[in-house]
């Protein structure tokens, strides 16, 4: 059950009263559940049917009627109380009722007994005696979504029954988006593994809904917009499409690369994270000469309330609302030049999203060209950790945000720390500089950064014998301050010459390539600490365009002294069709194209849907991918791996 809130602080922050994910426990099936777009009907006849029943009894045995209530309107019900089971949830106050315990329900001589929970029958079972007499028994089973959509038949909230997520969707007359992924639970066992789509208009309207089963194995799965719209005769739109995952296991993420293009735009971006959070962070302010818009995403079967979601200068508590609601399952792009007018790159934004939107999407248009890129989680549950300042020199560097400086004759790469912890006060970092060989190319002490500092790093002046490398942010305590492990940064890069396309992407900090575990560092995609593997994800190109990565090799402490990296050429089925082998030095990078390693022929058997997947089993690689066009626009985004 969600901490209750505070009268006041209800009235200044209107977030929603639902769990979403912990980082102890991972992500909670029930919001998922009860907000699904297919549990929307379900509801209202739940709804009706209990107002009919006349007087309510809710019995909550794990605190769901909070959830419930936020994301469906159940408003019409005469609730005569609410009874639980959990000692530590009786006496709380849920809305306008305080918790009883559920041995006192027969008092309230209601007609009818609600049970907010699913697979219920041996819940109502353990209590039935204490009920009252002659009372309906009415459980959320009643809510449930078509069998055939549930992969786990034994437990209903299973988080593999709910692998969902929204994807920022977009077709016009010249633009276009293309949804990229991989059947990576084959790898683990799963069968007939099949996607359920919704694709919604911008105000929440249901548009299409469609299901294809996935090819067996590795397989590569695309979803291009302009194909949906000649599918279904959609003509234009802005929306979010909807996913869900079946019969899946392994891994309870759905998880793609995202590609928008258009004349004047080439740019990738990656999932939504599926749980709604407090708060983000990571967004520019506007620069001279460009439009900050972000897009806010519904993915609740609620509306948004017009204050539901707001903006503020990172560091300040000067919060100012959007300006209209949205509705469930919609989306808006909030003009931040309108919003917070006179706040200027290098500040930054943090938005209070009430846990109504997945993590949002933001655009920048500039000198006629545009890019979109995504903002961070920004957690609430961290605090400093003293122990991160006392790992000396047995974990070297210790926690490194890696990223790339792109060649220098042909781009301007910065990089801008943010805060993405609601505790972190102050930022003690390092910036350190390696060219591609490995070589130290200098460092930069950063100081104790202020929560609303503007202190971005220029690469320009640097010294780079092969033309490019990548970065490192890491603390440095010397003038104090204090580290929690969650080191972010916004990552800009600009082409120097002809049209005015950027990129912008962001990501956090972890421990690299080294024997000893810090608590749960150094991670990796399977196993537990220490994650010393690679295994990421490089989708091919289309429409002529060449997927480029830039693969780089961070290490905590000295490790060996060169990868041994494969890179694999699979199909749309998931056949590998082609291998290659290259070497990065450690503490270096490897800027490479896919049409540079393999043959034309290969490529074009590889198809569309094929991709690339990089292994390495002697140490973990950090990579940034994007795509290549001949008339200079390019895209850059970090990457994900399975």
């Amino acid at each position: 059950m969600p901490d209750s809130v505070p009268a006041g602080a209800q009235a200044k922050r209107r977030a929603l009263p639902i769990d979403t994910f912990d980082n102890r426990t991972g992500g909670d099936a029930l919001f998922r559940a009860v907000g699904h777009p297919l549990a929307g009907e379900p509801a209202m006849a739940l709804a009706a049917r209990l107002k009919a029943a006349g007087k309510v009894a809710v019995y909550d045995p794990f605190g769901a009627f909070a959830t419930l209530t936020a994301l469906q309107d159940f408003s019409s019900i005469d609730f005569a109380g609410l009874y639980g089971r959990d000692a530590k949830h009786v006496g709380r106050r849920v809305g306008r009722f305080t918790v009883e315990p559920v041995t006192k329900i027969a008092a309230s001589g209601a007609s009818c007994v609600f049970v907010t929970a699913f697979d219920a029958d041996p819940l109502v079972a353990q209590v039935r005696h204490w009920l009252p007499k002659g009372a309906t028994v009415v459980t959320l089973d009643a809510m449930r979504i078509p069998e055939n959509l549930i992969t786990d038949k034994k437990r209903y909230l299973s988080t593999y029954n709910f692998v969902t997520n929204l994807v920022l969707f977009c077709e016009g007359p010249t633009r276009h988006t293309r949804m990229v992924s991989a059947n990576y639970w084959a790898g683990y066992g799963a069968k007939n593994v099949r996607a359920w789509f919704r694709l919604f208009s911008a105000d929440g309207a249901a548009l299409a809904t469609w299901e294809e089963t996935l090819v067996e194995g590795v397989a590569g799965f695309v979803v291009d917009s302009r194909e949906i719209s000649r599918r279904f005769g959609l003509g234009a739109f802005d929306g979010q499409l909807f996913v869900h995952m079946i019969d899946v296991t392994g891994h309870d993420v759905l998880k793609y690369a995202l590609d928008f293009w258009s004349d004047s735009e080439l740019t990738c971006t990656h999932d939504a994270n599926p749980w709604p959070a407090d708060y983000y962070a990571g967004i520019p302010a506007p620069e001279a000469g460009e439009k900050v818009r972000v897009w806010v995403q519904n993915c609740h079967s609620c509306a948004i309330p017009a204050d539901g979601v707001r903006f503020a200068p990172m560091g300040t508590d000067a919060w100012v609302a959007m300006k209209a609601p949205i509705p469930a399952f919609g989306m808006r792009a909030v003009d931040m030049n309108e919003l917070l007018p006179g706040l200027a790159w290098p500040r930054q934004i943090e938005m209070d999203a009430g846990k109504y939107a997945v993590r949002p999407r933001y655009e920048v248009e500039r000198a006629g060209k545009r890019h979109v890129a995504h903002a961070n989680v920004e957690r609430n549950d961290l605090k400093p950790d003293a122990d991160i300042a006392a790992l000396g020199p047995l974990f070297g560097k210790g926690f490194i945000l890696p990223a790339p400086i792109l060649p220098q004759t042909e781009f301007e790469s910065v990089a801008l720390p943010t805060p993405m912890a609601r505790g972190q006060a102050s930022l003690p970092l390092i910036a350190r500089f390696y060219d591609a060989s490995g070589a130290p190319a200098g460092e930069r002490y950063l100081g104790n950064l202020p929560r609303d500092h503007a202190a971005r790093v220029e690469t320009d002046k640097l010294s780079l014998p092969t033309g490019y490398g990548h970065m490192e942010l890491s603390y440095d305590f010397r003038d104090g301050g204090g580290g929690d492990g969650w080191i972010h940064a916004l990552f800009r890069f600009r082409r120097r010459n002809g049209p005015a396309h950027g990129a912008d992407t962001s990501f956090g900090s972890h421990i690299f390539n080294t024997a000893l575990v810090f608590k749960n560092e150094p991670q990796s995609y399977i196993g537990r600490p220490p994650g010393l593997t690679t295994r990421l994800f490089l989708r091919l190109g289309s429409d002529g365009l060449d997927a480029m990565c830039h693969l780089i090799y961070p290490a905590s402490t000295p490790w060996h002294a060169k990868s041994d990296t494969a890179l694999e050429l699979h199909d749309a089925k998931g056949v590998k069709i082609a291998e290659a082998k290259i070497e990065i030095p450690c503490s270096g990078s490897r800027l490479w194209r896919v049409g540079e390693i393999f043959a034309a022929a290969d490529i074009s058997r590889a198809g569309d849907g094929g991709y690339v997947l990089i292994r390495d089993r002697t140490c973990r690689l950090f990579g940034y991918h994007g795509l290549h066009a001949t008339d200079g626009r390019f895209s850059l985004d970090h990457m994900f791996g399975f």
